[in-house]
């Protein structure tokens, strides 16, 4: 095993245990939802008619690309946080590419089968430099290694920024905001607040993939950690907390229960009716987007809206 891998299964040790120690509501990062199981399963989730956040991503960057492009003016780089297989960015590769003379992309994502994948199908429209790393230390190694006096075009789609919690949110952009430099770009893709019921079936899909996928997380703790989670025993459970706007997603214990997990050499207890929180997904309106740009060293360009599915991509400047 790599040094890197070491590292990052030592980090997902860490974060289980002290997750799964807290007294007032066990939880684990959605940063480990995408193992290459948990990224194949998140491909099937867009292709849900319930799910209409993809496809929404899909068709502002494809309608808007060549606009995108023609605001940012020539770039020499774009780099991707959380790119999973990059199958969306294409759009705005073969636009960009359109106004360089060399385009380069930079998928940095923790899944090395998607990164895998990505430099397969879009070598044909750009030169792949995939970095497997988290967002932000994937961003930190583009920023040592890029040439002085390079353009950058930084994309952080589908609404992952949902994924953090809003009181997380300024410090995460400002850290973002210390990796650019003055005119570099960021096109931020952001879910907006719509309906209870849509945004519930969004995440509660009939056919049981949404909780194939939440169910992942304990799988996974089961193969990388040596745990005996029976996942039997748990169920997926979603909802709507109206006051933070942002659906939560649980795994909710049926019985009283222990698991052991070996790497940690201890075992947690989850009484029947306890959940393990895994993921939230804030939503979020234009004025807000905003707001967060300019408090984090941004200024707002353009915004472009999707009206099938409130969805929205905003471009950013350094």
């Amino acid at each position: 095993m790599s040094a890197a891998a070491q590292l990052q299964l030592s980090n997902f040790a860490r974060d289980v245990a002290t997750g799964f120690s807290d007294p007032a509501q066990k939880y684990i990062s959605a940063r480990y939802f995408y193992d290459d199981l948990g990224s194949v399963l998140f491909e099937a989730i867009t292709l849900l008619p319930e799910y209409g956040l993809t496809r929404a991503d899909e068709r502002l960057l494809r309608l808007h690309a060549d606009e995108i492009a023609a605001k940012t003016g020539p770039v020499s780089l774009v780099a991707e946080l959380g790119s999973g297989t990059g199958k969306k960015t294409r759009n705005i590769l073969k636009a960009v590419s359109k106004r360089a003379l060399s385009s380069r992309y930079s998928p940095i994502d923790v899944s090395a089968g998607a990164l895998a994948y990505c430099e397969k199908e879009l070598c044909d429209v750009a030169e792949i430099e995939p970095v497997c790393a988290d967002w932000l230390d994937g961003l930190a190694e583009i920023a040592r290694r890029r040439s002085r006096g390079s353009s950058l075009l930084l994309l952080f789609l589908g609404s992952s920024i949902g994924n953090l919690d809003r009181s997380c949110i300024p410090d995460f952009l400002g850290r973002i905001r210390s990796q650019l430099h003055p005119g570099d770009f960021f096109l931020i893709g952001a879910d907006l607040v719509k309906d209870t019921d849509t945004m519930i079936a969004a995440y509660d899909d009939p056919t049981g993939v949404t909780a194939a996928f939440n169910l992942n997380m304990l799988a996974r703790v089961n193969r990388e950690l040596e745990a005996d989670f029976d996942l039997r025993a748990f169920a997926h459970e979603v909802r709507w907390n109206r006051g933070a706007r942002r659906i939560e997603m649980h795994l909710l214990s049926g019985r009283d229960q222990t698991a052991y997990i070996g790497a940690l050499e201890t075992s947690f207890h989850f009484r029947a009716g306890e959940t393990i929180w895994t993921e939230s997904s804030h939503k979020f309106t234009l004025a807000e987007l905003d707001d967060y740009a300019r408090a984090s060293g941004f200024t707002p360009l353009k915004a472009w809206a999707d009206h099938e599915w409130p969805f929205v991509e905003a471009l950013w400047k350094v």
